[in-house]
C-alpha cells in the first residue's frame, strides 16, 4: 500500500541507505524512499504518512545529518526535485531543493547579492532555512524575507520575524513536521565580478582550511559564546584523534570525517568523548550542529 501510493507521486525506490543520501556517507538501509514531483505531491504524501501514522523524515542534501546503521521502517522524503527558482526585481522566489552554491552562482553572474556566504555550504534552501545556515558572519536570516511552509496541512507564508531565527536555529526545530517549501530571499545587486570575486576568495578559505576531500557533515558542533569549538578540541588533544574508520580532521578540528567505512555509532562516540572532555577541561559544553535521527 505505502510503495503504490508513493509512486503515484514521486519517484519511488526501497533500495536506498542513508549512505547513499548524506554527504557523511553513513546510515542503513531506509525501507521506503520518495522524490516529489510538486508541493501538491508532498501535501498528498504528508497528510497520507499522517493519517496512517506512518514514521517520515523530510531531507534535502543530506549535509548536516548523522544516520544510524539499522533499517529506518518508514518513509524518507527528498524534496531535491523541488528545484525551481524565479528572479523577482529585487527578491527571488526558490522552492526548498535548490542547492545553496547553484542559486549563489546563478545570482551573482546576474550582479545579484545574498547568498555569497552560503556559496561553499552543501545543502539545499529548505535545510539551511531550518537550520538557520551560516558563514562569514551572514546567515539565512540575513536574506530571508518570508518562507513558505506547509504546517498542518496548509500552506502558510511565514515572515523572518515569525520563523524565530537565532544562532543555528529556526522555529522549525520547534515544530519537527512542518515542512519548508520554499522562500522569498531579499536581493541586492552588486557588480558580477565583485560578487564572483569575493565567493572564489571564500572557496579558496575552503578549501585550504577545510576537509572538503573527505565525506563529512560539516561542522560538528556548534561554536560557544566568545569561542571557537576547534580550539576547544584542540585543547584536549583530539585533533587527528580516530576509532576505526572515523576520525577528526587533522585539517579542522571541529569536522569529523569518514575514512572510508565509518559508522554512525563511531561518530557519535568522538563526539561525546569530545563533549565530555570539553566539559571536563573548560566547563563548557558543546552543542551538536549535526542533526542525528535513526540513531
Amino acid at each position: 500500500m505505502i510503495a503504490s501510493f508513493l509512486s503515484q507521486h514521486g519517484q519511488y525506490h526501497d533500495d536506498r541507505y542513508f549512505r547513499d543520501i548524506t554527504t557523511i556517507r553513513m546510515g542503513g538501509h531506509i525501507r521506503h524512499f520518495v522524490l516529489p514531483n510538486t508541493v501538491d505531491d508532498v501535501r498528498e504524501i504528508i497528510s497520507f504518512l499522517k493519517h496512517n501514522k506512518i514514521q517520515f523524515k523530510v531531507i534535502g542534501n543530506g549535509s548536516n545529518l548523522i544516520c544510524g546503521e539499522s533499517e529506518f521502517d518508514g518513509v524518507v522524503m527528498c524534496l531535491k526535485n523541488l528545484d525551481s527558482y524565479e528572479i523577482q526585481n529585487d527578491e527571488v522566489y526558490v522552492e526548498a531543493g535548490v542547492l545553496a552554491p547553484v542559486l549563489a552562482n546563478v545570482l551573482a553572474k546576474q550582479g545579484l547579492s545574498c547568498l555569497e556566504f552560503a556559496s561553499g555550504i552543501p545543502g539545499c534552501l529548505g535545510g539551511l532555512i531550518y537550520m538557520n545556515a551560516g558563514a562569514y558572519k551572514g546567515s539565512m536570516a540575513d536574506v530571508v524575507k518570508e518562507v513558505l511552509v506547509l504546517k498542518d496541512d496548509e500552506l502558510v507564508w511565514m515572515s523572518n520575524e515569525e520563523m524565530k531565527f537565532s544562532y543555528r536555529h529556526s522555529v522549525l526545530h520547534d515544530h519537527p513536521h512542518w515542512v519548508v517549501i520554499a522562500a522569498r530571499l531579499k536581493l541586492v545587486r552588486k557588480p558580477s565580478e565583485v560578487i564572483e570575486e569575493l565567493m572564489a576568495d571564500r572557496l579558496s578559505r575552503r578549501r585550504q582550511t577545510q576537509p572538503l576531500d573527505k565525506p563529512s557533515a560539516g561542522s560538528c558542533f556548534r561554536n560557544p559564546d566568545d569561542g571557537y569549538a576547534w580550539k576547544l578540541i584542540d585543547g584536549i588533544g583530539y585533533r587527528g584523534y580516530a576509532i576505526n574508520d572515523v576520525s577528526v580532521s587533522e585539517k579542522h578540528s571541529n569536522f569529523i570525517v569518514n575514512n572510508g567505512s565509518g559508522k554512525a555509532d563511531e561518530y557519535l562516540q568522538i563526539a561525546y568523548e569530545i563533549q565530555d572532555k570539553v566539559k571536563e577541561k573548560y566547563g563548557i559544553k558543546l552543542v551538536m550542529e549535526v542533526e542525528k535521527f535513526n540513531c
